[in-house]
């Protein structure tokens, strides 16, 4: 969102719209924008700052911790203030600044019971078999079995 700051008005305006999701610039992964950033925001100027306030959304396809599906998440901004620091008196690119502000707020841990379509969250009991105790009758998760470290010093401590 481009703000021109010879036609900003003394008592600010606002902005509503929306920035295609290619802002984000992530890379293939876990996740993913699926829908634009969309803003409604209040600019007005200050001396050598660009205050900026109002609320952001966009819709995210995450990657479940437990489940290892893949959901839509919408992660709103109802109230946000971002202050840029005015350098020129040309135009003012404000996109990276409320990018940031949206992937600040992305889940650390997504989980698709908090997707826009709660699903259910199952893990695959493949892996819940590292928990279990011998006596379980249940197999060790599917993993290679590497050498304890400690066994070297065990065996010095036995020859003394």
């Amino acid at each position: 969102m481009k703000i021109e700051l010879v036609n900003l008005p003394e008592e600010g305006k606002t902005y509503t719209g929306e920035i295609p999701a290619e802002v984000f610039g992530l890379k293939e992964g876990h996740t993913q924008a699926s829908g634009p950033l969309g803003y409604d925001l209040m600019v007005q100027r200050f001396d050598n700052e660009l205050l900026v306030t109002g609320a952001l959304s966009a819709t995210f396809e995450l990657t479940c911790m437990r489940s290892l599906h893949s959901f839509l998440q919408t992660v709103e901004i109802p109230s946000m203030t971002i202050s840029i620091e005015i350098t020129d008196t040309g135009v003012i690119d404000t996109s990276e600044a409320l990018r940031e502000e949206i992937l600040i707020a992305l889940p650390d841990n997504p989980r698709c019971e908090d997707g826009d379509v709660p699903g259910t969250c199952e893990i695959d009991p493949r892996y819940l078999a590292v928990d279990k105790i011998p006596e379980a009758g249940v197999d060790n998760a599917p993993a290679p079995d590497e050498p304890n470290p400690w066994d070297a010093l065990d065996a010095l401590k036995s020859n003394d």
